[in-house]
C-alpha cells in the first residue's frame, strides 16, 4: 500500500513485520496497535499533546505568526508544538514560544483541549502574557499583534486556531474585552 499522508498512521499502514523481531506478520489493529504473535512485543499509538500559548499585550492585543513550515505555511497562528518527554505541557508552551517568536511569557489559564478524530494531536491551549516584541523565527516570518476586532479569521492555519482564538476572545461570558492574566 502507497503512503497515505491523511493517514492516522502511516507508520502501521504497510507492516508486514515486528519491528522488535522481525517475525512476519504481526497483529494490527490500524490505527491503534501492533502486536507480535512469536515475541510478544505490543505498542500503542496515541495522538500526540502539543502544547500552545496564545500571548497577548497588556492592552489585550494578540501576538500571531505566519507559519514558515507546512501544515499551514504562509497562514496565521499561534506559538505551539510537540510536548517533549520530560517536560511538562506549561514547560512546553514556555520552550515553544521562545523558539517560534524569541520572548518569554507568562502563562495564565487554560483556554482549552482540542482534538477530532481525524488528527494526529491532542492541543493544549493557554492564555499567555508578554511585555516583550516578539521577532520572525525560520518558524515564523511574520509576526503581527492584533486587536480582537482585526483577527484574520479568513487566513488561519487550522480549524483549533479559530476556535482556540474564539473560545479565548469570547470567554465564558461571551465578552471580547481583554482578558487581565496574571
Amino acid at each position: 500500500m502507497p503512503f497515505d499522508p491523511t493517514s492516522l498512521n502511516p507508520a502501521l499502514d504497510d507492516v508486514h513485520h515486528c519491528p522488535r523481531c522481525g517475525a512476519p506478520d504481526p497483529q494490527v489493529d490500524h490505527p491503534r496497535s501492533i502486536r507480535c504473535g512469536a515475541c510478544g512485543y505490543l505498542a500503542y499509538y496515541n495522538p500526540k499533546p502539543v502544547a500552545s500559548a496564545i500571548p497577548r499585550t497588556a492592552d489585550g492585543r494578540i501576538w500571531l505568526l505566519k507559519r514558515g513550515f507546512d501544515p499551514g505555511r504562509g497562514r496565521w497562528t499561534f506559538p505551539g508544538g510537540f510536548v517533549d518527554l520530560g517536560e511538562s505541557v506549561e514547560d512546553a508552551a514556555h520552550r515553544e514560544t521562545r523558539e517560534e517568536l524569541d520572548v518569554a511569557i507568562t502563562l495564565g489559564p487554560l483556554v482549552g483541549i482540542y482534538s477530532q478524530p481525524t488528527d494526529r494531536v491532542i492541543l493544549i491551549v493557554y492564555a499567555a502574557r508578554t511585555d516583550e516584541t516578539p521577532r520572525t523565527t525560520p518558524e515564523a516570518t511574520e509576526v503581527r499583534a492584533f486587536a480582537p476586532d482585526e483577527v484574520p479569521w479568513e487566513d488561519l492555519a487550522f480549524w483549533s486556531t479559530e476556535q482556540a482564538l474564539r473560545d479565548l476572545l469570547d470567554g465564558p461570558q461571551g465578552s471580547t474585552s481583554p482578558r487581565r492574566i496574571a
